[in-house]
């Protein structure tokens, strides 16, 4: 077996991996990508992408059985939960396909199969229990993501318990779910299962539905949740879970120390995720893990010679555009690229495609209170936007920070239709430093939901328009 040469390997071909192979490539670094089991990983595969495929149905479903609202009418709906899947996996598949257009546009060799560290600057690549490759490399980049968390008491089986992948191919369309976590992924499915018509307890340990947003924006949520119909139980947790023959009980103890039975047909597990650090010859290697996670500094470096890591693998937040800027950071680095600066991970915006969807960037209020800061707060409702009415889209809220002394931005949290998609503006001020007095300058178009942006800032001084 002949032993193949590289500049750089990469182990793992998610968002973090083959953006980094790309850039590597753009570089003249000669680049091998190794990857297990599919070209994008669990973002374009089972994550982010065909879950934003299953969303969209859901959110169109919602529409139609609320046409009324619009003036409209129709009568027999129905969905094939068959198409549904289909669908999401279809365009999964397409971009894995896209994925692999762009490797090999860039002249990124890939090798399929399962690597592992095997010495300074070496990977030995493993397929069905067979060693298919040796490979060379000056750098190795560790890119292996995450998988779904799972506790002694609380274990998927894929039949009644599910994770995230199993929760995206069902047989059958569950009347009552169990979902075990209310974090991006469990709020997610949470919303997408309610608005098909199934009924949905979340039960969540701490004492709010997403608990990394800002307290208002969570106490917007758990109203509007609750309002759909989702039961939500905070301050809880799942004791134990019993399979019956096709359903399960779960034993829920609230935040009054009682617990209470409740059957549903199936549990949906999203009580965070672990990282991929297993049969990666780590220890022998000398990198560093702690709480499943490998240890870097700011570029991405390990602390051994050659060795670098990215994405989920590291820690959070747990975000593909983290892992792919995170990727772009550590190559350019190798490559000795000048005027580098390390990811700045307090202006990564997080997004929850949930309904209706939050997205936020920067400090909370609670910790930009807890850092000293002296602050002012700006918020503007949605139910004041001509857009959002004309919509149907009147529930909502933006919210901005200010330092009260300097002006700057310290962070901006929003819940609403089509949030997810306004956050990159704030994102954009907080990485050109932007103060209040741009924002308030900036001419924003009418009529759009961007106005609200807009409005929130001047409401942090005094100056808000329309409502």
């Amino acid at each position: 077996m002949t032993t193949k040469n590289y500049d750089l390997a990469i182990l793992g071909g998610g968002p973090g991996g083959y953006v980094a192979a790309i850039r590597a490539a753009q570089l003249n670094l000669k680049t091998v990508v190794i990857e297990a089991e599919h070209l994008g990983g669990i973002c374009l595969n089972w994550g982010c992408i065909p879950t934003k495929a299953l969303l969209r149905t859901s959110e169109i479903n919602h529409y139609l059985h609320n046409l009324d609202d619009y003036g409209l009418s129709a009568k027999d709906l129905s969905f094939d939960l068959k198409k549904i899947v289909d669908r999401s996996r279809k365009i999964a598949g397409q971009l894995n396909g896209g994925v692999k257009h762009l490797l090999k546009k860039n002249k990124v060799d890939v090798i399929d199969g399962f690597g592992k560290l095997a010495g300074k600057g070496k990977v030995t690549v493993e397929k069905s229990g067979k060693k298919i490759a040796d490979v060379t490399a000056k750098n190795i980049i560790l890119a292996t993501g995450a998988r779904a968390r799972e506790l002694p008491n609380l274990q998927a089986d894929g039949k009644l318990v599910w994770t995230y992948k199993h929760a995206m191919t069902p047989d059958k369309m569950p009347k009552s779910l169990l979902v075990i976590g209310s974090g991006a992924i469990g709020m997610e499915f949470a919303s997408f299962y309610a608005d098909m018509g199934a009924e949905v307890t979340v039960v969540e340990t701490l004492d709010r539905v997403l608990p990394v947003e800002d307290m208002e924006i969570s106490v917007f949520a758990d109203k509007a949740f609750k309002k759909q119909g989702i039961a939500i139980h905070t301050s809880a947790s799942v004791e134990e879970l019993k399979a019956g023959k096709d359903n399960v009980t779960a034993s829920i103890k609230g935040k009054n120390g009682k617990t209470e039975k409740l059957t549903v047909d199936r549990v949906i597990l999203a009580i965070g995720i672990a990282g991929n650090v297993e049969n990666l010859g780590l220890e022998a290697a000398g990198v560093k893990v702690d709480h499943g996670h490998v240890i870097t500094d700011e570029w991405g470096f390990t602390g051994v010679d050659g060795l670098w890591a990215i994405g989920d693998l590291t820690g959070p937040p747990w975000l593909a555009h983290k892992a792919s800027h995170e990727g772009v950071i550590a190559v350019e680095k190798i490559a000795g690229e000048k005027g580098l600066h390390p990811l700045n991970k307090s202006n990564i915006p997080g997004c929850t495609y949930c309904r209706p969807q939050v997205a936020s960037v920067g400090m909370t209020e609670q910790a930009a209170k807890e850092a000293g800061r002296d602050v002012r707060i700006g918020r503007f409702p949605f139910m004041g936007n001509g857009k959002a009415i004309a919509l149907g889209e009147a529930e909502g809220l933006i919210k901005t920070i200010f330092d009260k002394k300097t002006g700057e931005l310290l962070g901006a949290h929003m819940i609403g239709a089509e949030v997810t998609e306004l956050i990159q503006g704030y994102v954009i001020a907080r990485t050109l430093e932007t103060t209040e007095a741009e924002l308030m300058a900036t001419v924003f178009p009418h009529p759009t939901l961007s106005e609200m942006m807009h409005e929130s800032v001047l409401d942090a001084y005094g100056r808000v328009v329309h409502f």
